[in-house]
């Protein structure tokens, strides 16, 4: 019975984190592969009300940095997003025979100001390192962060 209300009170612990949680700022959020189980889905771009607006001035300011340095063509890094999604499907379509990243991983994609954020589990076979260079390559990505756990 302990272990019943232990298991309850864990999923309402997992539904209170996403509740009043949206994609306040449309970025791209991808579930990609589901090869491994139990791997638990990331909180990706989904915030309460008030973390969006603590956030504001930071995202305004991250957002258009690149441009004033003259890193980008585009005013605003997250005008990149779109495209980047777009770009990041198709390479991912044709990497799959040579990684088997599809059935050795269980990944999502958070695309957020040319970065893409990598979240989920991998088999401990899995080439990790090629597969963010991979993505790293996608055209206009600045960097991949990878928070990934290796399983067995």
């Amino acid at each position: 019975m302990l272990l019943a209300y232990a298991l309850a009170a864990h999923a309402d612990d997992a539904n209170d984190k996403r509740a009043n949680r949206e994609n306040r700022g449309n970025d791209p959020f991808l579930h990609i592969s589901s090869a491994i189980a139990g791997c638990a889905a990331p909180l990706g771009p989904f915030e309460t009300e008030q973390e969006w607006l603590d956030e504001a001035h930071y995202r305004i300011e991250r957002g258009n940095s690149c441009w004033i340095a003259g890193r980008c063509r585009l005013s605003n890094s997250y005008d990149y997003d779109r495209d980047i999604a777009e770009s990041v499907t198709r390479r991912l379509n044709s990497l799959n025979e040579s990684m088997q990243w599809r059935e050795k991983t269980s990944l999502w994609l958070t695309i957020q100001r040319r970065f893409i954020y990598l979240d989920g589990c991998v088999a401990r076979d899995f080439d990790k390192t090629g597969f963010v260079s991979a993505l790293g390559e996608t055209a206009d990505v600045e960097k991949v962060i990878d928070r990934t756990a290796r399983r067995p």
